[in-house]
């Protein structure tokens, strides 16, 4: 495991479990594990997924004439594999929802296998039907974790947690497009995983995405809330107070895109670390790293690639 978590760039040691990962990191740690330790879920759950369990997934889900009917052979086909939980799938007129159900009392829930699943759920349904699929809600079945804002940018939709079990919940009336996928395409899916299950460009912006949104495309060194309120036409009372019932705000956003940005800058070389200082708002190197490490619990230089 040290070995793996090495070769994707990843630390070691015992700060490892709190540091943060970013999406490429997770693609590469997942692209050299599924394969060398022959367990597609990379070791999530108590038995294996054992090496072609999704393509053969992907498959049987192209083959379905609906994302209804798609949905239930997702569950149907977990429910075969896994022995901690079962997938309920539960449709009516109003809202389409699958919930995670264990089989035994989870003392310890598997926070990320529980949001892979989820995800996974989603992410087909949008590759299926060739556009993202909106989401009414997620309910996570354990209590909210720090990084709990985290989860906006995974799914575009209301993130609750310490629900009595885990769910994710769509609205029937984007379940009509057809699915047209192709073999080719299937492919192309398959060997990306799992960059387009996780991240899947969605569009359906919480409030809290429409302020990285407007950050990301103004001066956001010098934005403050009342600018980021009148961009989203409402008041910065309105906002802020929108903003905390999805568990974060302004200055937690604006932190979260200054920690991207140094991130990415760092991974690709573009300028010494007194740089990326300077221009992701520091006036001093020395601020920057203990920014930085508040933020991911790793040295600024331990992302140079």
């Amino acid at each position: 495991m040290t070995s793996l978590l090495a070769r994707a760039g990843l630390q070691t040691g015992p700060m490892a479990p709190t540091q943060r990962v970013t999406l490429e990191e997770i693609a590469r740690l997942y692209q050299l594990a599924a394969p060398e330790t022959g367990d597609e879920m990379m070791g999530l759950w108590s038995r294996p997924i054992r090496p072609r369990a999704l393509q053969h997934l992907v498959t049987v889900q192209r083959e379905a004439r609906s994302l209804v009917s798609a949905l239930y052979r997702f569950s149907t086909f977990w429910n075969l594999l896994l022995d901690d939980f079962r997938l309920d799938l539960r449709t009516g007129p109003e809202e389409v929802d699958l919930a995670l159900v264990p089989y035994s009392d989870e003392t310890h829930p598997q926070r990320f296998g529980h949001m892979l699943i989820l995800k996974l759920a989603h992410g087909l349904l949008s590759w299926l039907g060739g556009s993202e699929t909106a989401v009414k809600a997620v309910r996570f079945g354990f209590a909210r974790p720090d990084f709990a804002a985290d989860y906006a940018v995974v799914f575009p939709c209301s993130v609750e947690f310490d629900a009595a079990q885990t769910s994710i919940h769509f609205d029937p009336l984007q379940f009509d497009r057809p699915i047209t996928r192709s073999p080719a395409e299937a492919s192309l899916f398959l060997q990306r995983a799992p960059l387009d299950w996780i991240f899947t460009g969605s569009r359906g912006h919480t409030n809290s995405l429409r302020v990285r949104a407007f950050l990301y495309g103004a001066t956001w060194q010098s934005c403050q809330l009342p600018d980021a309120a009148s961009a989203l036409n409402m008041t910065p009372r309105t906002l802020n107070r929108r903003l905390k019932g999805e568990g974060t705000s302004f200055q937690d956003i604006k932190d979260a895109l200054r920690r991207d940005i140094a991130i990415r800058a760092l991974q690709q070389g573009t300028g010494s670390i007194e740089q990326i200082a300077f221009d992701t708002g520091f006036s001093a190197s020395s601020n920057f790293h203990r920014a930085f490490h508040k933020w991911t619990n790793r040295t600024p230089g331990s992302y140079r690639l």
